[in-house]
């Protein structure tokens, strides 16, 4: 696959994501959900943004550049320590339809990061890194989605751990 190839693609994925996450906010009851989901598009637009410019500087001067993506969600490791305390605050009623959107939500994003994850596979060099800060930054996005997804259901995990041992 070609470099020019594989950055509109990577655009595809991210825009898929983007437009779900706008088009669903309003199906969101939780202020603090809404927020989240308003947050993730803005991320998910921004590095729309970055990979346009990235394959302008690619087809203009043949080089990817070392632009710096940032991510507005910190490493889902401190995400996990700063949404500890409000554990046992489970909401009181949680929509079909929240479900289904977060569901759909987490879906997208383990398609994106699988196909970052295809291409740092394939690829090397500034083209492998360019691919390995989406890959890291949408896995921070699976684990947000899917901490909330938890956080909803009240089915004993928070970020994939087990808040309960069935050993004691």
């Amino acid at each position: 696959m070609r470099l020019d190839e594989a950055i509109l693609t990577a655009i595809e994925y991210e825009t898929r994501v983007r437009d779900h996450y706008l088009a669903s906010v309003d199906r969101i009851r939780n202020a603090s959900g809404r927020k989240v989901f308003e947050l993730l598009a803005g991320e998910e637009q921004g590095h729309i943004d970055y990979l346009l410019a990235c394959l302008g500087r690619w087809r203009r001067d043949g080089v990817v550049g070392t632009f710096v993506l940032a991510s507005a969600l910190p490493p889902a490791s401190e995400l996990a320590r700063a949404i500890a305390p409000l554990e046992g605050q489970r909401p009181s009623e949680v929509l079909d339809d929240e479900r289904q959107v977060l569901g759909v939500a987490l879906n997208l994003e383990q398609e994106t990061s699988d196909y970052y994850r295809r291409l740092v596979a394939k690829l090397e060099g500034e083209q492998q890194a360019l691919f390995a800060r989406f890959l890291e930054i949408e896995d921070g996005h699976v684990a947000v989605v899917q901490a909330e997804i938890d956080y909803l259901s009240s089915n004993g995990c928070w970020f994939d751990f087990p808040e309960f041992n069935q050993e004691y």
